[in-house]
């Protein structure tokens, strides 16, 4: 008999709350045991019945309670657990986590334990594109704490953007593969045999680059980076080593990806080269053709005179890497997000870089390709052209996945 998980559920104060009771409700169902941790603010939102209920066990509240574990609550609770889940995961506790606060029951308990944590951010998309809130999270996941979401949409306060807590079930998912790793030693060998990328170093490249004109003002595009850290994500749970280059985005780091985060072409190509060798690599990253040959110190002023920029070529990346003398990736996969004929256009495109194969997407104007949550896409090789149908971005990765690893694998027979 598998010995059974179990979770502690930091529920804290935003109106996302209300998923916790699905999630408690989920995990219950796939036989994770469940323990919650409600916060002052989460208690404005849901009750500590309702969590009780669903999670058949006691809700801890208070850290200097008398009666719970013995008067030492936040160590007991987070050594009996396997994992932390902090849902949702506002602005605020996601602060006290990075200065290592512990001024109640649920920041305690995540300074006292040794446990992996995942967190799920939710606000406002003002607070969620903060400096500070960014910062954090960039911090956060360099000690090693794990972030889903959060995922675009509107919100309570009436604005549409970045900030939704992700759905029950996508961190009920998140869960499950996060316990992959912590199975028993049958279950971890097994789970090993079913990752066809295991042993394999792959490379991702994602999002947009920002090219600075003046400290204010750069060029860019518009792509969100979702795809691209969907097809890290799926790698990784494939068992590949992962690593993610990530032009400016304000999606969370993948589950199981190490991520370096870029601003320019330059900065990006010099990243990649830093990461071979690799076995795959996969440039998904919408690059800036052009950055400006004299980016200036100071902000350019409006003096009534229309200014004259100049612009000089970009590296072209997936050329680089393609013709490396020296260190090539087994296989390389390029992108070409282009408008009109999107199939020619990447056939030539394949020609010229030289990559192996190429993956057309219409990036026209009313596709919603660029920010959208959904993509359809085309592979083309050496064998001819696939197409497929539209789907999300991260069935997507894991199709491709899929691809990649059949591929390598009848190269290997």
């Amino acid at each position: 008999m598998p010995v059974e998980k179990r979770v502690l559920l930091i529920v804290s104060g935003g109106i996302a709350a209300y998923k916790s009771l699905e999630l408690v409700r989920n995990l219950k169902n796939a036989g994770i045991a469940i323990r919650c941790i409600l916060t002052p603010g989460g208690a404005q939102f849901v009750t500590t019945l309702s969590l009780a209920t669903l999670s058949e066990d006691n809700v801890y509240e208070d850290l200097f309670s008398v009666t719970d574990q013995g008067g030492i609550g936040h160590i007991e609770l987070s050594r009996d657990a396997d994992l932390l889940v902090v849902a949702p995961a506002t602005a605020d506790i996601i602060a006290k986590m990075r200065a290592g606060m512990a001024d109640d029951l649920a920041t305690a308990a995540l300074l006292a334990t040794d446990k992996p944590i995942l967190i799920a951010p939710a606000m406002n998309i003002r607070m969620w594109e903060h400096e500070a809130t960014q910062e954090n999270l960039a911090v956060l996941s360099d000690r090693g704490v794990n972030v889903i979401g959060p995922e675009e949409g509107g919100m309570a306060c009436g604005e549409f953007g970045m900030g939704r807590m992700s759905e029950p079930d996508a961190i009920t998912n998140a869960i499950k593969k996060l316990f992959q790793g912590t199975n028993s030693r049958d279950a971890a060998i097994n789970c090993k045999r079913n990752q066809k990328l295991a042993g394999k170093k792959a490379l991702v490249t994602s999002g947009p680059t920002h090219e600075p004109l003046d400290p204010v003002r750069y060029i860019a595009n518009r792509s969100s980076g979702r795809q691209g850290h969907a097809i890290a994500a799926a790698l990784a749970q494939q068992g590949a080593d992962t690593v993610m280059i990530s032009g400016p985005t304000n999606l969370s780091n993948p589950i199981g990806v190490t991520v370096h985060r870029v601003g320019s072409a330059v900065e990006m190509l010099e990243a990649c080269k830093r990461e071979l060798p690799a076995d795959i690599v996969v440039c998904a990253a919408a690059v800036a053709d052009w950055r400006a040959l004299h980016p200036t110190d100071e902000k350019i002023k409006k003096n009534g005179v229309v200014a004259t920029l100049e612009l000089t070529e970009n590296p072209d990346i997936l050329s680089s890497l393609s013709q490396s003398k020296s260190n090539r990736p087994r296989l390389i996969v390029g992108f070409a997000a282009e408008t009109g004929s999107v199939v020619d256009k990447a056939l030539d495109k394949l020609a010229r870089k030289k990559c192996d194969w190429m993956i057309a997407n219409d990036v026209s104007v009313g596709t919603k390709t660029f920010g959208g949550a959904n993509n359809t896409v085309h592979i083309v090789d050496q064998n001819g052209i696939e197409n497929w149908p539209e789907m999300s971005k991260e069935s997507i990765g894991e199709r491709l996945a899929d691809r990649i690893a059949d591929h390598l694998n009848t190269d290997n027979d």
